[in-house]
């Protein structure tokens, strides 16, 4: 295990194999912006992928994509992914995703198994552009998503909530950088997901540092009162046994009534439990 960084911010261009394809990612030694670099998160969280589980045509989406290494993962596992980001980061995002996606199809013996990637701008807890990019996904990703930003930790969560359904797998990637946020992270997550740790020994035996940690999470459902027990209960039936796309229409805002109970209890406990200035209602 190496106990030094992996990548140097102060490079151009970043070479790293994932899945046995070499991919060379920008990013800005200059820029004043966060998601400019490549983290060494990213390059953990894409060298765990490479033993995967089956996921061709699984729709994911990742959040804060930097550079774009971990949703380019996932794509090369034949996921359709949309990586998102702010509009500061995009520019180099989507050169990223071109200038790889375009080395991939140029090797015949790999566009086989190529899923898709596309590039879109996401600010959290923004209504409009959560329902833009055709929530509930498969899977929800992101590395080092709140680095030193304690009032990032409520948008966050309120974003990945919205995009997710009662199947959705969130795969998260954390640096600890900052005790308190990482604390909060973990006190705030498990309060809404079932949260498991990935063990160090299933991580990449070379791309793994102590203070990195990769998290595998699902949504809590949402708990059983006397009043709704029969009506969850017929709803499950129901709800769980399908491939949910609940988002049929372009604008993307029919929600079933699983989705309309789970986020009024996730909106509860926020309001209740973090200091919020997004109005997370009106995801609704």
């Amino acid at each position: 295990m190496f106990c030094v960084r992996l990548n140097s911010p102060s490079t151009s261009v970043v070479t790293f194999e994932v899945l046995g394809r070499q991919l060379h990612f920008s990013q800005d030694p200059n820029s004043k912006h966060l998601g400019t670099t490549v983290w060494d998160t990213s390059m953990v969280f894409a060298k765990f992928l490479v033993c995967p589980s089956k996921l061709k045509g699984k729709r994911v989406i990742e959040l804060g994509a930097g550079c774009g290494v971990a949703g380019f993962g996932m794509a090369l596992l034949g996921c359709d992914v949309v990586s998102t980001d702010q509009i500061e980061v995009v520019p180099l995002l989507r050169r990223n995703v071109e200038c790889n996606t375009s080395r991939i199809l140029q090797m015949n013996s790999c566009s086989d198994s190529f899923g898709s990637i596309k590039v879109a701008e996401l600010d959290w807890g923004n209504e409009d552009r959560i329902k833009a990019v055709g929530p509930p996904f498969d899977y929800v990703i992101g590395t080092d998503v709140v680095i030193y930003a304690e009032h990032l930790v409520g948008p966050l969560l309120q974003t990945i909530i919205a995009l997710s359904g009662p199947k959705t797998t969130i795969m998260l990637g954390h640096d600890n950088r900052s005790t308190s946020i990482h604390e909060q992270m973990l006190l705030t997550w498990k309060k809404f997901f079932e949260v498991k740790i990935v063990s160090k020994a299933k991580m990449d035996s070379k791309y793994q540092h102590p203070s990195i940690q990769l998290f595998t999470m699902g949504l809590k459902p949402p708990p059983v009162t006397a009043d709704n027990a029969v009506s969850t209960e017929k709803q499950e039936k129901t709800d769980w046994g399908i491939d949910h796309q609940v988002n049929k229409t372009k604008s993307g805002s029919s929600l079933s009534e699983w989705y309309i109970r789970r986020y009024g209890w996730m909106a509860a406990r926020l309001l209740r439990d973090i200091k919020i200035t997004y109005n997370f209602l009106e995801l609704l």
